[in-house]
């Protein structure tokens, strides 16, 4: 099942290429990891750019097989690695986490980074309007990811899956702005979230506790 020549090309903190990390850790796939430091300029190194021209994360390497786009890999490694499936294994399992995933992208991911931006690049006192008009749209958006979780344990059903994997490390990234001292004064309303939405916080640490969870975790989070 594993593949030697996997190579996975990210950053630090990048939700985006947390993406592709679990993605790999949940198919249980070896793969070198490569991790870029972008204050060293190494994602616009022209070597770099011949995998990625856009300079962005992540980037998986197959032998001569390049994806880019973190939603992309995931669907390359769940056709070429099938089990465990990440999409699911009939139509309606495949059909509901596509939903989940274009719900989060359509509705919740702006809001979100209305909020997480500023707050992680000190840029709270010009675009503190906005960040708190995208408060109530993320509260709305984490209630009916919350609605989602009433009847299973994961967003695709029995396992951990591809809407999972690709909205839980944006959650994560708006909890660690949110603890900021610079969002104390915000009165963001979503810590601690086991009082404010108790079912996507038991839903979080399960998927802290899937195997290979740690290896993923950026190191700069790390005390």
């Amino acid at each position: 099942m594993a593949n030697a020549d996997l190579e996975i090309f990210w950053l630090s903190g990048s939700p985006y290429a947390w993406r592709g990390l679990l993605a790999l850790e949940v198919k249980q796939l070896k793969y070198i990891s490569r991790l870029l430091d972008a204050s060293k300029g190494e994602v616009k190194a022209p070597e770099y750019l011949r995998l990625n021209p856009r300079g962005t994360v992540p980037t998986l390497k197959d032998g001569e097989v390049i994806v880019r786009e973190s939603l992309a890999i995931m669907a390359y490694l769940d056709r070429k690695f099938p089990e465990p499936s990440l999409f699911g294994a009939n139509a309606q399992q495949v059909a509901k986490a596509w939903r989940m995933i274009s719900e989060y992208l359509s509705y919740a991911h702006g809001p979100l980074i209305r909020i997480i931006e500023p707050l992680y690049f000190s840029r709270v006192a010009e675009k503190k309007s906005d960040l708190l008009a995208a408060v109530p749209q993320v509260h709305a958006e984490l209630e009916r990811f919350q609605g989602e979780l009433a009847d299973s344990a994961w967003f695709g059903g029995e396992a951990v899956g591809a809407a999972d994997i690709a909205i839980y490390p944006f959650i994560k990234s708006l909890l660690r702005a949110a603890a900021k001292d610079e969002a104390s004064p915000l009165n963001l309303g979503l810590l601690p979230l086991e009082e404010r939405f108790p079912q996507l916080a038991l839903w979080m640490q399960r998927f802290e506790r899937v195997p290979g969870y740690g290896r993923t975790y950026p190191p700069h989070w790390r005390p």
